[in-house]
């Protein structure tokens, strides 16, 4: 310690110490577990609450338009490499940003073919669809977007992911074959939002710390749905007198699946590519350091020696908020809204949850039927499988169970799943799907004989 000046590891305590407080602090505010980032986010979604869809609005049409322009590689983008890279795509995606331009502005002007409720437009548009995502979800995840991208920096860039990383690489390596600073995008996904941690997550492939397959794994098994978001679920069912076993069960079944499925296919099939090479962690300590923290100090104020201060401070926040805002957001309206319309309007998820009825019958569920039609449709939204589950599902064992799962499932399209096929990550939506299916088994298996113990 005494080899660094006071101002080196005052820029490396400081910011590092207001991220933690601001990403990873549980805090009680207004009766509810939650963290400061999404305090303050709730507060800025208030104050302008009723400029939040249009907002949306405007964002998702300019992601379209410059997305499809980009294409053509024009000058004006290519001059400002922040601008470059936030609306620089593929074909592919350039169509999905039209198509979510094309849905959002549908669903803002509530327009509906014809004069009764059963128009093909509408059932984009609905409340249940095309509103839900605009109005429910992107006006949340625009705030978060902005606040989380700007003060993401704060745990990204003033050393604590290294001094994190060399302590907990000799724990994470073995058991999770990830590196130790993942354990930051965890906690920032268990105790805040999925979509920070996948955020995090997406920032640290796209600057070389975590490889392709080490991105892959961190953000489909490390992303976790919130405390705050495990309430409103377990409420729906009616069933928070059973909290605290609850968490634990969610808890449980996330740490089962980081361990298990990092080593099948889809995730095990990754490579170990950078995007940028250069800034990954070595494995095994370097001679000169007689502990982990000592080591993990040198990188810390390394990291700091090398940073710009404030005007690379909102630099990189800038970068972080546009990626997410431009980037995602197009992605989250198409895909949820038609995963939502499928949900709501076809009985495919019906159709697909037959096969898990054996399974079901074995593990002895009750109302297996009514419990199977929740399995696939969590692919979709979060928050269906509990609404499902609360108007059909008499069980409170059932109800128990479908809670649990809806939970630990962890893969929603209208959400993390949308992130993850929005971001540079090299997971495809048929590997979304099956990695959805590998953590539904595994959270079956394990809350099924716990839920008969429970009730």
């Amino acid at each position: 310690m005494d080899k660094y000046s006071k101002r080196q590891l005052a820029g490396f305590l400081i910011p590092s110490i207001i991220g933690v407080l601001l990403f990873m602090i549980p805090v009680k505010f207004n009766g509810e577990i939650t963290i400061v980032v999404k305090i303050l986010a709730d507060a800025l979604a208030g104050l302008m609450e009723g400029f939040l869809p249009v907002l949306c609005v405007i964002i998702v049409t300019i992601s379209a338009i410059l997305g499809v322009a980009s294409l053509n590689h024009p000058s004006f983008l290519r001059t400002y490499p922040i601008i470059d890279k936030t609306f620089s795509t593929t074909p592919v995606w350039a169509v999905i940003r039209v198509i979510g331009a094309i849905l959002i502005w549908l669903t803002f002007l509530g327009v509906q073919a014809g004069d009764d409720d059963t128009g093909i437009i509408h059932m984009f548009t609905e409340s249940g669809a095309g509103g839900f995502v605009l109005s429910d979800l992107l006006t949340v995840l625009v705030i978060i977007f902005f606040l989380a991208g700007l003060l993401l920096p704060l745990l990204l860039d003033f050393g604590l992911l290294e001094f994190i990383g060399a302590l907990l690489t000799k724990f994470m390596r073995p058991v999770f074959n990830i590196p130790g600073r993942a354990a930051v995008d965890c906690i920032t996904s268990w105790v805040g939002d999925g979509t920070l941690g996948v955020m995090l997550t997406c920032n640290q492939y796209e600057s070389g710390y975590y490889s392709a397959r080490e991105a892959s794994v961190i953000s489909t098994t490390f992303s976790a749905v919130s405390i705050t978001f495990s309430i409103v679920v377990l409420s729906q069912v009616d069933l928070m007198q059973y909290f605290g076993l609850y968490y634990l069960c969610i808890c449980l079944i996330g740490i089962v699946c980081a361990i298990i499925l990092p080593r099948i296919p889809p995730l095990s099939m990754k490579k170990d590519d950078y995007l940028v090479e250069g800034n990954a962690m070595p494995e095994d300590l370097p001679e000169g350091f007689d502990s982990s923290a000592a080591y993990g100090i040198h990188l810390a104020v390394q990291r700091v020696d090398g940073h710009r201060g404030i005007v690379q401070f909102f630099e990189s926040g800038l970068k972080n908020a546009c990626g997410m805002w431009f980037g995602v957001m197009p992605v989250v309206m198409c895909i949820g809204t038609f995963a939502l319309v499928l949900a709501n309007n076809t009985p495919i998820f019906d159709y697909l949850g037959l096969p898990f009825m054996p399974l079901l019958n074995l593990l002895q569920i009750p109302e297996a039927v009514d419990v199977s039609k929740t399995m696939i449709v969590g692919f979709t939204d979060m928050f269906t499988p509990s609404v499902i589950a609360a108007g059909c599902i008499e069980s409170p064992m059932s109800r128990f169970i479908v809670a649990v799962v809806s939970v630990t499932q962890v893969i929603y399209l209208s959400e993390v799943g949308g992130l993850i096929l929005g971001s540079k990550i090299p997971v495809n939506l048929l590997e979304l799907f099956v990695i959805f299916l590998e953590r539904t088994l595994v959270s079956l298996f394990i809350v099924a004989p716990i839920a008969h113990l429970i009730f």
